[in-house]
């Protein structure tokens, strides 16, 4: 009798072990992706409980229609490569919460205008990508903005504007500008 049905099967195991690992791993990364951008986990560390009391007085919390927006929805991209190279960049505020950068309110709004124009700069860069998950020039109504707002959105795109260019207190405190940084 043949060994040949054995061998095959054989042959394809390790394939299929493979395969079930990679399905395996990818299901243990996005749930560990979808835990992390619970808004819950965001502002379990302290400092961000700033944050979060300043965005849960803004329409992004709560509003009417009961649309709601939690932290990732602003802070972490859809897309699959932006949402890694975000996670990985957001290892910062984890490092300067346990080294104690930001660990008081005094420190933190000491750095909030440094922190708020990081964000600032990758919203410019993506051009407000997280904003339009939400919010669309294409899909407002104009006739329903006032007309000062509906001017300058239908004119936001000639203008090579973004979401962030007139909106950088919609959903937290606005920093003041330090004195010294006008001069550098």
């Amino acid at each position: 009798m043949s060994d040949q049905p054995l061998k095959k099967k054989r042959r394809w195991l390790p394939i299929t072990l493979i395969f079930a690992g990679g399905i395996l791993a990818a299901g243990l990364v996005n749930s560990a992706l979808d835990y992390t951008n619970r808004t819950e986990f965001c502002v379990s560390c302290h400092t961000m409980q700033t944050n979060f009391k300043e965005l849960q007085e803004t329409v992004h919390w709560s509003s009417a229609s009961g649309v709601h927006a939690g932290c990732a929805d602003c802070h972490v991209p859809k897309a699959f490569f932006p949402k890694m190279k975000a996670k990985i960049l957001a290892a910062k505020d984890v490092y300067h919460e346990i080294v104690g950068t930001i660990d008081t309110p005094e420190k933190y709004e000491a750095r909030r205008w440094q922190m708020a124009n990081a964000v600032w700069d990758k919203m410019r860069a993506s051009d407000s990508r997280e904003c339009r998950s939400c919010h669309s020039v294409d899909h407002m109504d104009f006739e329903e903005q006032d007309k000062s707002a509906a001017k300058k959105h239908s004119q936001m795109v000639e203008r090579g504007q973004t979401c962030i260019d007139c909106h950088q207190g919609i959903a937290h405190k606005e920093p003041d500008e330090p004195k010294d940084a006008k001069t550098n």
